[in-house]
């Protein structure tokens, strides 16, 4: 099993009770501690722009700015968005970006796309709210686009969403250049999302990596699905490495995990969160399959190894406070599954 960790950045309030002055330190130092080991492989960012579970004045740090700055400030973790929304930025636009960030760090950017789905904030910033088949439309359109683009140099596409005329990418990403990189993309794309019909079908098309975990009985079927797109468009299903995200909140007693989740509900709290919606979060929280002791979790990430799940991504909400559960989860749980 691979291990990938999401840095803290506000979107899920997990920053609340840090001064803004002390946040990019705050990412920065654990980055640089995940870098600094070999448990995880990647390190991942939100593309959002104001937090959830509610809209509040507490900070969301924007997502490329951030793959540039920690671009600079590691050097060996890959570097991942779980998962940029295709129509916050125009995709040719994207892959300059994301060309740019992969030479600024050496060769390290991992893309991850998705059609996007958070409505509130798709209307607040002024993007509208196109149908499901729209945004799908421009997710399979864009990463049309970021293959050309990366792959020889310029893309021309007369689309439906989209209408590029000899977009140049200058420089190309290092990978699939004079870097290592996906043999079909350079960079490798993560495609997320879960939809049958049309998601799956444009990983089976285009991922390097798919990320559709929402539990061992979906993930299975997603699996299966997946399988079935690829048969039909000739491609090898094990080419593509199947991924999942987990909330982790361990803790070596289970009085130890639940002194957790007071913390959680004590950061919403401050965050300005209403009492009933903290209930619910934590409550929620509770049932999810990466909550419990150490062997609670190995249990679950054994079961998903069996299913197929070769990566899992890791939020820890209290990791700009408190690296502890990172350690026990890094001594433990990835010590058991690495071997």
């Amino acid at each position: 099993m691979r291990f990938g960790l999401f840095i803290p950045q506000g979107w899920r309030m997990d920053l609340v009770g840090i001064d803004p002055a002390q946040q990019w330190e705050a990412m920065a130092g654990l980055a640089a501690y995940v870098d600094d080991g070999d448990v995880f492989e990647s390190i991942w960012v939100y593309d959002h722009f104001h937090t959830v579970p509610i809209v509040s004045d507490e900070a969301t740090h924007e997502a490329w700015t951030l793959m540039s700055a920690l671009a600079v400030a590691t050097g060996r973790i890959r570097l991942g968005q779980m998962c940029t929304c295709v129509s916050y930025r125009n995709p040719a636009y994207l892959a300059k970006v994301a060309a740019t960030v992969d030479v600024i760090s050496g060769g390290r950017l991992e893309m991850g796309i998705g059609g996007g789905w958070y409505e509130k904030e798709w209307r607040a910033y002024g993007y509208g709210f196109p149908s499901a088949g729209e945004r799908l439309g421009r997710l399979r359109e864009g990463v049309q686009i970021f293959r050309d683009m990366w792959t020889t140099g310029s893309a021309t596409l007369d689309g439906r969403h989209y209408q590029v005329e000899g977009a140049r990418c200058a420089p190309r990403p290092l990978q699939g250049t004079s870097a290592p990189g996906s043999e079909a993309n350079g960079i490798p794309i993560w495609v997320a999302g879960g939809g049958e019909k049309v998601t799956l079908r444009i990983a089976a098309q285009y991922a390097d990596y798919t990320n559709f975990y929402d539990d061992a009985d979906t993930f299975s079927r997603k699996s299966d699905v997946l399988r079935g797109h690829c048969r039909e468009i000739g491609r090898d299903f094990d080419s593509i490495v199947r991924t999942g995200d987990f909330n982790v909140v361990i803790g070596e007693t289970e009085a130890d995990v639940e002194d957790r989740l007071r913390f959680h509900a004590d950061l919403l709290r401050r965050g300005g969160v209403p009492e009933p919606r903290i209930e619910r979060q934590i409550a929620n929280l509770r049932t999810q399959p990466a909550v419990g002791t150490p062997e609670r979790i190995v249990e679950v990430m054994r079961d998903m190894e069996q299913r197929g799940m070769g990566y899992a991504i890791l939020y820890f909400q209290e990791a700009a406070h408190d690296r502890s559960g990172i350690e026990l989860f890094e001594n433990t749980v990835a010590a058991e599954l690495r071997g």
